[in-house]
């Protein structure tokens, strides 16, 4: 089954919500994800830009600068991992709250802490557990600002 990639910038790829309180990129292969992430989002007043894996979010995260970024694992081309890792290695995006959307196993989360993930929120999350997460994780009046060892897991993390 064929992926189809959208490009920046394009009505489709970033809908404004006016008043947003924050802007998200979301960073899935899965296109249903991506629509049940930026719907949930929306719906709080957060703007919503999405990638349809690593090498893309890598591509539009200058241009589109947001707040948070939530991360698919397994992911074509570039992997979550990965994406994470370059993410923080970059003095532009080092400071961006990262959120592991996936099936957060042991290895995942270690993976994830290890590379700087902020929060994990395991599939098949919870959309308010989504929403509190994201709004916790983003600096400003709607979170927190992200200091230095704050990595937690979300509600939905499970470990084990």
């Amino acid at each position: 089954m064929g992926k189809r990639r959208t490009r920046w910038p394009g009505a489709a790829y970033s809908r404004g919500v006016p008043g947003a309180s924050g802007r998200v990129l979301v960073v899935d292969d899965n296109k249903v994800i991506r629509q049940l992430i930026r719907v949930n989002l929306e719906l709080e007043g957060i703007e919503v830009v999405t990638a349809a894996d690593g090498a893309e979010c890598l591509e539009v995260v200058h241009q589109v600068r947001p707040d948070l970024v939530t991360l698919d694992v397994v992911m074509p081309r570039l992997d979550g991992f990965r994406t994470a890792a370059r993410l923080r290695a970059d003095p532009r995006t080092g400071h961006l709250p990262l959120l592991m959307v996936s099936a957060c196993t042991r290895y995942e989360v270690e993976n994830g802490l290890e590379v700087g993930v902020d929060a994990f929120l395991a599939k098949p999350f919870d959309p308010a557990e989504l929403v509190r997460t994201v709004q916790r994780l983003i600096p400003g009046p709607l979170g927190r600002v992200r200091g230095p060892g704050d990595a937690e897991p979300a509600a939905g993390h499970a470990g084990g």
